[in-house]
């Protein structure tokens, strides 16, 4: 899923908010089959369908055939809210979140090509909401940021900074935001202290075992594989376009109400504390996301 958000991270020239805006299609003549159901429709055949990335721990992954994770706490929680059940979908995450979005919000996959009612965990980014018109970006729930995890006993005094990777080792799931920003920093500089793991998780075993002096990566995944001897801190990071985001939910654009009903359901989840409850429960600080 990193690597689907990873275009996010990437500096550019700063715009106002759409003003580069160029109309989209628009997918009014696609069979119901493929767009989903809309409020009223869910209402009645009493359940809802969310997607949910794989693998990616603590926000949703399967343990012993069954879904876990923080995402899949706050899909039960909108489901009980609109009085439904919740079902869930996991699936894998594309090349960038643009195919995400077109093959489980609005459009399906070329082969099977199903949607879903809600995907969780959509980073959101104002300019990038006025670009992808087909679905509707809402219910935010928390924000996450880029965090470096470290051993204490290699950094006794002074946690690492980026600089610091240019001679020490630091470890890194592959082609993550973390990955890409390490192996551009300084002109490069830093690429012979980064080791690459198939996952944030697998980066956070490494640094546990001590094959590694430090891990970067999202908080709440460095927080959820933190072990004995092993601090966390969120330094400055220097030419890092962005190193915090927003992440929530998408929907069809057809069924704003849908979209409606679900950010209320967040919206209370937030003010009564549920929703940061969950994040307690696993292990993981709840940032407040910026709505």
């Amino acid at each position: 899923m990193v690597a689907a958000l990873a275009g996010l991270a990437i500096a550019g020239p700063a715009h106002a908010r759409c003003e580069d805006w160029v109309p989209q299609p628009k997918p009014q003549n696609a069979g119901r089959d493929i767009v989903g159901k809309d409020l009223d429709e869910i209402i009645d055949r009493g359940w809802i369908e969310f997607a949910a990335y794989e693998d990616f721990a603590p926000w949703s992954f399967e343990d012993e055939g069954e879904p876990r994770g923080i995402d899949i706490e706050i899909g039960r929680l909108i489901a009980a809210e609109l009085g439904v059940e919740p079902r869930f979908r996991l699936v894998g995450a594309g090349e960038n979140l643009d195919a995400d979005l077109r093959n489980y919000v609005w459009k399906g996959a070329v082969v099977g090509g199903r949607v879903s009612n809600v995907m969780l965990h959509v980073p959101y980014d104002s300019a990038y909401a006025c670009r992808i018109e087909q679905v509707v970006f809402t219910g935010q729930y928390a924000a996450e940021e880029v965090a470096i995890a470290y051993r204490q006993d290699a950094y006794p005094d002074d946690p690492p900074v980026p600089a610091y990777f240019r001679f020490d080792t630091v470890a890194v799931e592959n082609d993550s935001i973390s990955d890409f920003y390490l192996g551009s920093f300084a002109g490069g500089q830093l690429s012979q202290g980064v080791r690459r793991y198939p996952t944030s998780e697998a980066a956070m075993e490494a640094l546990g075992m001590g094959e590694t002096m430090a891990a970067m990566g999202p908080l709440a995944q460095l927080e959820y594989g933190v072990r004995d001897g092993v601090a966390i801190h969120r330094p400055p990071l220097p030419g890092f376009a962005v190193s915090k985001w927003t992440v929530g939910v998408s929907v069809h654009m057809a069924y704003r109400a849908l979209g409606y009903a679900v950010d209320d359901a967040i919206r209370a989840g937030l003010e009564d504390g549920r929703i940061g409850a969950i994040f307690e429960e696993w292990g993981v600080s709840h940032l407040a996301p910026e709505r």
